[in-house]
């Protein structure tokens, strides 16, 4: 990692918590690693990117409906999934300090013998299971043994039946779903790009099986996801493909391929896109001893789908986001993310906070605005401060009452990243956010 990439990636690690982005779980017990808390600005930038995810994939789609399964399920299902028994990383352990890290991640055990002024010997690489474990009962000693899920996707796989029943979906069409995992992590680190309680955004879409379809679908997803990552605000020159040789695959997968981030510490993994054919659905049909086949409605044949996934975490694109958006220009600090991103839409602020005028009419477009859009108030200090310091949190614009408001009805708005200014009429202000929003 370069100088200048630590001081970036130490800055918004700083931003996140000084202004109520994400602060570091259970901070006052002193933490535990690897888990993050998204505070009042990070819960509106979280939700905002998962809205977005969820119009782009089930709103504006016809094939893909949306689900929200359990976290806890019944352990053979993990079983089934092959994640009890191939779930795992590399494991090493030093054998000074007994320190453990992941065996794959060179970069990491590295850093660690930087540490030591003695030479660092390791143990031999030993498997490592992610999944993390929990216990239901009432009596303590005769609980059973369950996962908190390691992914998401089994919600989807164990519902195949559920919803082919319930809905008049036919082959092709997916199923999205957003919701937490959780992974026994041996080094969570850099901050939330590797955490052990994290969100996923998935879409698993059932094909025919046949060779030519999953080859179409599965260039279909890639550039999909890459152009929406793209209309959201990330640099082309900053994504890449990357496809996974033979040996790297995830045991579900036939073909795999990240989308990657030029990240401060080097290319990344953001999301994945994975053949998985009939893995999950052959492998669930022959646990649970029930039929998971498909009956073409006008054919009458039947079979079991082939799955194109793709999935991604919300964490790390939201790191790469604010990442992407960080930049420091005439002497102030700036984010400047996507207008449909931001915490907030806009800020109302009167010129001055010692005018019971100005005040009062400032307010009552900040009550309006708040019925369509999240809007900040902000009435301390000068309204230069107050400019720079929703610039720092991304507002995309600036809303001022000020004297000629009073005269004739109008306010100023300021664009966050020209900074130019326009005077707009309070009749207007709802239909000229919209507009800007779309």
């Amino acid at each position: 990692m370069s100088q200048e990439s630590q001081n970036k990636m130490e800055k918004i690690v700083a931003l996140a918590k000084r202004r109520g982005f994400i602060f570091p779980g259970s901070e006052i017990y002193g933490g535990l690693a690897g888990t993050w808390d998204y505070g009042p600005l990070g819960a509106l930038l979280k939700k905002n990117f998962k809205d977005w995810w969820w119009r782009d994939m089930v709103q504006v789609r016809r094939d893909i409906v949306g689900i929200d399964a359990a976290i806890m399920m019944n352990p053979k299902a993990w079983e089934a999934s092959g994640h009890v028994a191939a779930f795992t990383d590399p494991l090493v352990e030093c054998k000074l300090c007994h320190a453990r890290f992941r065996a794959d991640k060179p970069e990491d055990t590295r850093a660690h013998e930087k540490t030591h002024k003695e030479k660092v010997f390791w143990t031999e690489p030993q498997k490592f299971n992610l999944l993390v474990r929990a216990y239901l009962g009432v009596i303590e000693g005769k609980e059973s043994e369950i996962y908190l899920r390691g992914e998401i996707t089994n919600g989807a796989q164990v519902n195949f039946k559920n919803i082919i029943d319930s809905t008049r979906v036919r082959v092709p069409f997916g199923v999205a779903q957003i919701g937490k995992a959780f992974r026994n992590e041996i080094t969570p680190g850099n901050f939330i790009f590797r955490s052990r309680e994290f969100e996923q955004m998935e879409v698993q879409f059932y094909i025919k099986p046949d060779e030519k379809e999953g080859e179409k679908w599965f260039q279909y997803w890639k550039q999909n996801r890459m152009d929406w990552f793209l209309s959201i605000g990330f640099h082309k020159e900053h994504l890449r493909f990357r496809d996974h040789a033979s040996d790297e695959r995830a045991h579900y997968a036939s073909v795999a391929c990240d989308i990657e981030f030029l990240a401060p510490w080097g290319w990344d993994e953001m999301m994945g896109i994975h053949h998985r054919g009939d893995w999950d659905l052959r492998r669930h049909q022959e646990y649970a001893k029930v039929d998971l086949h498909y009956t073409d409605p006008d054919t009458g044949e039947k079979y079991l789908p082939w799955d194109i996934e793709t999935s991604s975490g919300v964490d790390r694109p939201l790191l790469f986001l604010l990442l992407e958006s960080y930049a420091e220009e005439a002497g102030r600090a700036v984010l400047k993310l996507h207008p449909r991103l931001a915490p907030y839409t806009a800020a109302v602020f009167p010129l001055v906070a010692n005018k019971p005028q100005l005040a009062d009419a400032a307010g009552k477009i900040y009550d309006d605005l708040r019925k369509r859009f999240m809007v900040a108030w902000d009435e301390r200090g000068n309204i230069g401060k107050r400019y720079f310091s929703q610039d720092e949190i991304g507002t995309p614009w600036c809303v001022t009452v000020d004297y000629q408001t009073l005269e004739d009805e109008t306010v100023t708005v300021r664009d966050r990243d020209t900074m130019k200014q326009e005077r707009v009429a309070i009749a207007d202000l709802q239909t000229y956010f919209e507009e800007k929003l779309q």
